[in-house]
């Protein structure tokens, strides 16, 4: 689930972005390594927080047990109506985007196959933890591999390619410190997702064991994977040529084999878009189920389907929410005006780290000799992003903040409600 949910399509498409920021193959290396180190430091976290409490919900239990249930709520309320869900309507669209490759799709075509790939893969999960873990298996495997083949292919036949690309003239210490700052911030959106696994802790064996070795061991083979990757992109494309593509992947394959690789490139994207869409398909209703069963969503919502052990209703609310998202395009504002916020949800969860110290006395398993270092610098990191962002896009991010903070009524009004059933229940 770890490696299948970050190695999605982004890439194969976030390479671009950060080489324009940072036009040297040196300092574009240096980018995908220091995210990487980042998402570790991050996953390290996750990795303490799910030893201690390996429940259902995870990011959502993390935060209801350090601090409180409002921001509990707050987190599952972002997730729902726009992060998630968000994520799965866009993930769905590249996915249909490239089958138009295959067959060609209008515009209401590729939201068609866009929604039929939420329904199935939300079929499958709804059919059960074991059949939807197979499928992600499958498809994880499946692209690794591919990643893999690339990777060689790249290198091994690349040569002609390499002998062509011109000596860079970007010197890296002529590069601003703030480039760097944005290139890492794409990159951490690049390597987004590890925290989702810890979602199913529920149906996790020993999940306290089990989830920080899928956390440490998963983040370190998707930087592997991005090091690699962007290392073959690099040793045979030209570096503004790669921060000019738009299908990196398709274009340094063309590079070096010729023409007619376009389709298996799309195939491996398609293949990487749904292994990413199924464990985010499958990780989401985990926290809507942990939120019902606190009374904190629809009480509907915490309903498990007897014979697959599923929580069914909450599957397919959020198949319902992200094909509306779909069909009506509306996805692109709200994901990308409210996704940034979820770093900030990432820095209380680092920070959650001291506050279990000083009320438990609890002491690191995983993080080691890293702590207290390791959690800081994920803290300055994702506070970083968010800070970022609400510099680069003030408009866009106070009113993803805004979206966002529409959940604190409701959360009280909710609450209100609760101690009023609670007293006449007296």
């Amino acid at each position: 689930m770890v490696v299948g949910i970050i190695l999605g399509a982004s890439i194969f498409i976030q390479p671009s972005e950060i080489t324009r920021l940072v036009p040297s193959t040196s300092g574009v290396l240096l980018v995908w390594l220091a995210a990487g180190v980042l998402t570790f430091c991050g996953a390290l976290v996750c990795a303490e927080l799910s030893a201690v409490f390996p429940s259902t919900g995870g990011v959502y239990v993390f935060l209801k047990e350090l601090f409180s249930p409002s921001i509990a709520f707050l987190w599952g309320w972002g997730m729902f109506w726009t992060m998630h869900s968000g994520i799965i309507a866009a993930i769905a669209v590249i996915l249909a985007r490239y089958a138009g490759y295959f067959v060609p799709l209008s515009e209401w075509g590729v939201r068609g196959v866009a929604v039929a790939a939420v329904l199935l893969l939300s079929i499958v999960n709804y059919l059960g933890v074991k059949p939807g873990s197979t499928v992600q298996v499958v498809l994880t495997s499946t692209k690794v591999a591919a990643i893999a083949i690339l990777v060689i292919v790249l290198f091994v036949f690349g040569g002609g390619a390499h002998h062509a690309v011109a000596t860079q003239a970007v010197p890296v210490h002529t590069i601003p410190i703030r480039d760097y700052f944005l290139a890492v911030g794409a990159g951490l959106f690049a390597y987004g997702g590890w925290h989702m696994v810890t979602y199913a802790a529920g149906e996790t064996r020993e999940a306290g064991r089990t989830l920080p070795r899928a956390l440490v061991a998963g983040t370190l083979v998707v930087t592997a994977c991005y090091m690699l990757l962007n290392g073959a992109y690099l040793y045979v494309m030209p570096v503004r040529q790669l921060a000019d593509s738009h299908r990196v992947a398709s274009d340094a394959a063309q590079r070096t084999l010729g023409v007619g690789t376009g389709g298996l490139i799309s195939l491996l994207v398609i293949i990487s878009a749904i292994g990413a869409l199924n464990g985010i398909i499958l990780a989401g209703p985990r926290v809507y189920y942990a939120m019902a069963q606190d009374g904190l969503a629809f009480r509907w919502m915490g309903a498990v389907d007897r014979r697959r052990q599923t929580p069914a209703l909450a599957i397919a609310a959020q198949a319902v929410w992200s094909c509306l998202l779909v069909a009506t395009n509306s996805y692109r504002e709200l994901f990308t005006r409210v996704v940034y916020t979820e770093w900030m949800f990432f820095a209380l969860l680092a920070a959650g780290l001291f506050v279990l110290g000083r009320r438990t006395g609890w002491r690191p398993r995983y993080l080691g000799w890293a702590f207290p270092l390791a959690p800081l610098l994920f803290i300055v990191a994702s506070l970083g992003v968010a800070l970022n962002q609400l510099a680069v896009n003030p408009r866009d991010s106070a009113l993803g903040l805004g979206l966002l903070l529409l959940g604190v009524p409701v959360y009280f009004l909710s609450a209100r409600t609760r101690e009023t059933r609670k007293n006449a229940h007296y």
